[in-house]
């Protein structure tokens, strides 16, 4: 098989960009071949000649989309030291996303999942790299802290994730109630900033007594 050539990379990256817009401004069920081309300036032939199908260029564009958000945010987030300061790089994160029209493309590859049958892994794909981020900070701020040992941190990124997936749909119908539990978010992070001050003699209290509750 051929290299790719600068022309074909060019156009593929087009057609990825072509789909994003179009399923952000029109919809999954206004987003076709003719669509995404129109979006694009290119061919309509050009999506089957790179792509196959559009189902496949979907996939390949939610892929993309999500790739080039997290590289966005990688080093903001690797300078990151404490969960409160994760907290405060998410609502960070969560409003340029919003403001780019980020979370109705969520929302749309959310909704169009059931019916397209390779959007559902490529979200998920798109999710597992924002997770494998939150866990690698997740590891680094909690190690040490009384509660590091009781908590897994792969489970715990994806919980944030998710928090945040639902907040940034919940936010469409109720502003105030995703702000509230942003807020309660905020709470948590201040929760575990107070174990991380206290004491060493208070801190192995704290650890006893989660290691009762555990068990």
């Amino acid at each position: 098989m051929s290299p790719e050539t600068p022309k074909a990379r060019e156009t593929r990256t087009k057609l990825l960009e072509g789909a994003l817009r179009t399923l952000t401004e029109q919809g999954i069920a206004k987003t076709s071949a003719r669509t995404v081309a129109a979006a694009a300036g290119v061919n309509q032939a050009l999506v089957f000649y790179h792509f196959g199908t559009v189902d496949e260029l979907l996939a390949a564009a939610c892929r993309y989309g999500a790739q080039q958000a997290v590289d966005r945010y990688r080093e903001r987030l690797a300078a990151v030291t404490s969960l409160s300061e994760l907290l405060a790089v998410g609502r960070e994160i969560h409003a340029s996303e919003r403001d780019g029209g980020h979370v109705a493309l969520l929302g749309q590859l959310l909704a169009g999942a059931p019916t397209h049958a390779a959007l559902g892994p490529a979200t998920a794909a798109g999710l597992r790299l924002w997770i494998a981020e939150i866990e690698q900070v997740l590891t680094r701020v909690l190690a040490g802290t009384p509660v590091a040992e009781f908590v897994d941190p792969a489970g715990l990124a994806r919980a944030v994730a998710a928090s945040f997936v639902g907040i940034e749909l919940y936010e469409g119908a109720d502003a105030q109630g995703a702000q509230a539990a942003l807020a309660a978010l905020d709470q948590l992070a201040a929760l575990v900033a107070a174990l991380e001050e206290l004491g060493p003699v208070a801190q192995r209290a704290v650890r006893h007594r989660l290691r009762r509750a555990a068990r």
